[in-house]
């Protein structure tokens, strides 16, 4: 599948953003889908994934709490809702996706997923 990922922009720090990973193809709806992020001189770092029928979850620690991943096959559409937003949460976020009915267990290292969307930045300003 290729992905375009949106939704991106300034917010201030305590603030919500939205975003949406556009999946074009068929066969979306067997895919585990994952959201990354890259700081600005840093590597970059798991944030959520959720399986292929969206019934599991799992989240980085730095997020859970805040941020809900969700999809809706019906739309080849996976979400990113960021709540109470932080200025360490400044950082380009990558949608990905890779094949599969997978455990969310795994599905935390980039090296997992061989489909990428384009990054969408989100600033967080304090």
């Amino acid at each position: 599948v290729q992905l375009q990922a949106f939704g991106g922009g300034l917010v201030q720090a305590g603030g919500s953003l939205r975003l949406s990973c556009a999946a074009s193809g068929r066969t979306f709806s067997s895919y585990q889908m994952g959201w990354f992020r890259q700081a600005p001189g840093r590597e970059r770092e798991f944030v959520a994934t959720i399986s292929w029928s969206g019934g599991s979850t799992r989240y980085a620690d730095s997020v859970k709490g805040r941020f809900t991943i969700s999809r809706d096959n019906t739309k080849n559409t996976v979400y990113l809702q960021m709540n109470s937003l932080k200025p360490e949460d400044t950082a380009a976020y990558y949608c990905a996706g890779r094949p599969g009915q997978y455990s969310v267990a795994s599905g935390t290292w980039e090296a997992q997923y061989d489909s990428w969307g384009q990054g969408t930045l989100v600033t967080v300003s304090s």
